[in-house]
């Protein structure tokens, strides 16, 4: 941030105008000589192993954005492979992917001269050079597939027109310039084609595990699929097991893309189907078809997912999620999340994930748990909320009953709302006391589910409490929303990873009913319209007759604040472990996590608040 000299403070001794231009002249010729040297040594396309992640940022993949972590110097190095250069090109972050209020990267040209630059964009859409230059450029250079340009970011800057990298989500956007431009202010960002892509950027730096040398694989694939020709498509396949397949542990998984379709397949989950059932039907088709058996909607037992931007995942070296053996279905189904907006026809599809297994049991069986709130339309989101909130418990109650002296460890989460879910966060807290965050989103969207393992492992003991929270925008709903099932209902999950597995395969709260129904009591006495309460009338339709004033919001967040809840400490048979859990007090926290302060790093010195110029030649006309 520049100085800024209050009013009564004493005057500083500035040099004269004269002297403070030349200066200014020598630091913009010394760092344009830096630029030209480095550019200029840049005489070979950058190693991909320098860049392990990767992603297309456009549908067509003409936009390649790859990058690493430095996590000890804390910022983040991309590479651009743009193959068809234009007259430029916008790069950037914003909070949810829009190109209003973001930071932005800037590479422009006038048709002779191009030009590097950090810029922001204000409140309506207006482009203005950032007077502290935090997008460093590391280099630029032409090789037969594209331009290549390098350039590092801190994850933190201290600067306010500058996006805060934190873990989880981001949002990544990107605009193509068609025409040449004589100044960054003259790019107009309604008429430019661009497009956002969502990625986690700070992945964690984990040891990958020895992997066993009996280790076997499956690939579970979609059958040459010819993807519809529609934006959005979620396709389901069935995949059958050998009969006697016997108990194995998945140790790694990893996607296999059909080449060419890198920017089509937008995610995958494998699911396994639940083991009460004897068969399930074949079928290979739309996920929402009519012709899809109701059947698959009991194949909910998350095997393996996979966001675009992901690698492999790997699960510790003492355990492995098992699947095969008694007691384990032999049905699997694959889902496949297409997103196809240019409407390319006739685009066949083969991807699908690749599991690794192995027959030689690792020490432990990994397990998934439920965190969270039960879908239940007892939770509810009124309508015209910017950031509603809703927390979900996992009391130390069930903890103490249900987890093994030892504890348990959590290495991965999977965060999980439906379409009004815009932040996520579980926290443990000990003795009233908060001590970690599992996993946080502030920038989540439920357009963008991975399974993530997590930075370090987090130990769970009886006694402790996870307490989930989640954040809602419903602006653009006229109703209230509720916890349920339906993708306009909503949900708020922490699907956390763990080992040793126990019984415990659900842990979540939500309000007690007859602290609602009291609720609804008061909208009446206090408000002219009348909310029907009548036997046969459901919560949901109670709900949509509630007046939505001030006081009725307010009066429904405090009830979340304070009302006893009902628990569910459930096991894998989904019946609750044996105790009393209506009407259970809300845990209380005596001590709240310091929020973490951003950290600055050193000023990098004088720079100028102009573009960089490069000499990339002529772009074409």
């Amino acid at each position: 941030l520049g100085s800024m000299q209050t009013s009564g403070s004493k005057p500083c001794s500035c040099p004269s105008f004269k002297l403070r231009e030349v200066a200014s002249m020598y630091f913009t010729m010394i760092a344009v000589f830096l630029v030209i040297l480095v550019v200029a040594l840049q005489g070979s396309a950058p190693r991909g192993s320098d860049f392990p992640y990767k992603v297309p940022l456009d549908p067509q993949g003409l936009i390649e954005l790859s990058w690493n972590v430095s996590y000890p110097e804390q910022a983040v190095n991309f590479q651009l492979l743009i193959r068809d250069l234009q007259f430029g090109l916008l790069f950037g972050m914003s909070d949810r992917g829009k190109f209003e209020n973001a930071d932005l990267a800037v590479l422009w040209s006038d048709g002779r001269n191009s030009y590097f630059g950090d810029a922001w964009s204000d409140a309506k859409g207006q482009l203005h050079m950032d007077s502290q230059q935090d997008y460093q450029l590391l280099g630029a250079r032409r090789a037969p597939e594209g331009l290549y340009l390098l350039f590092r970011r801190a994850f933190s800057t201290c600067d306010p027109k500058d996006y805060l990298i934190e873990d989880g989500t981001v949002h990544l956007i990107y605009g193509i310039l068609e025409k040449p431009v004589h100044s960054l202010q003259a790019i107009n960002i309604s008429a430019i084609h661009g497009g956002l892509q969502r990625v986690q950027l700070l992945k964690p730096n984990i040891t990958i595990p020895e992997l066993p040398s009996d280790m076997k694989t499956m690939e579970i694939r979609a059958p040459d699929v010819v993807i519809p020709s529609q934006e959005t498509t979620y396709w389901c396949y069935m995949v059958e097991l050998p009969e006697g397949f016997p108990k194995h542990h998945i140790v790694m998984y990893e996607p296999v893309i059909t080449a060419g379709n890198e920017a089509l397949v937008h995610h995958m989950e494998v699911f396994q189907c639940a083991a009460e059932f004897d068969s399930f039907p074949r079928y290979n088709g739309p996920c929402d078809s009519k012709m899809k058996p109701d059947r698959l909607n009991y194949c909910r037992h998350v095997l393996a997912a996979w966001a675009m931007g992901a690698q492999a995942f790997y699960y510790p070296e003492e355990a492995g999620l098992a699947f095969g053996g008694p007691g384990s279905s032999r049905y699997l189904r694959l889902e496949i999340h297409y997103h196809n907006p240019l409407v390319f026809k006739g685009r066949r599809d083969s991807s699908g994930i690749r599991l690794y297994y192995t027959a030689t049991l690792r020490r432990h069986d990994a397990g998934i748990m439920e965190l969270g709130l039960v879908y239940t339309p007892v939770m509810a989101i009124p309508p015209g909320e910017d950031a509603f909130v809703l927390t979900g418990y996992c009391t130390d109650k069930c903890t103490q009953l249900a987890l093994p002296a030892a504890g348990i460890r959590i290495f991965a989460s999977q965060l999980h709302t439906h379409l009004a879910g815009r932040k996520v966060v579980t926290v443990l807290s000990r003795d009233g006391r908060e001590r970690q965050v599992v996993n946080s989103d502030g920038h989540y969207s439920p357009h963008f589910q991975e399974i993530r393992m997590l930075k370090e492992v987090v130990a769970v003991f009886p006694g402790d409490e996870l307490i989930t929270t989640c954040t809602y925008n419903t602006q653009n709903r006229s109703q209230t929303t509720v916890g349920g099932f339906s993708i306009l209902q909503e949900m708020c999950v922490n699907y956390v990873h763990y080992y040793p597995q126990t019984q415990l395969e659900l842990c979540k709260s939500a309000v007690d009913p007859g602290y609602l129904h009291r609720y609804f009591n008061l909208v009446n006495r206090f408000n002219d319209e009348e909310v029907c309460m009548c036997p046969q009338v459901s919560v949901p339709q109670q709900f949509d007759s509630v007046p939505w004033n001030t006081f009725n919001r307010d009066v429904l967040k405090s009830l979340y604040g304070f009302a006893p809840i009902s628990m569910h400490c459930n096991k894998s048979s989904a019946v609750r472990f044996p105790g009393e859990w209506e009407k259970q007090p809300l845990p209380t926290i005596t001590e709240r996590l310091r929020e973490p302060v951003p950290h600055c790093p050193p000023a990098p010195g004088p720079q100028p608040a102009a573009p960089i110029p490069l000499n990339l030649g002529q772009l074409r006309r």
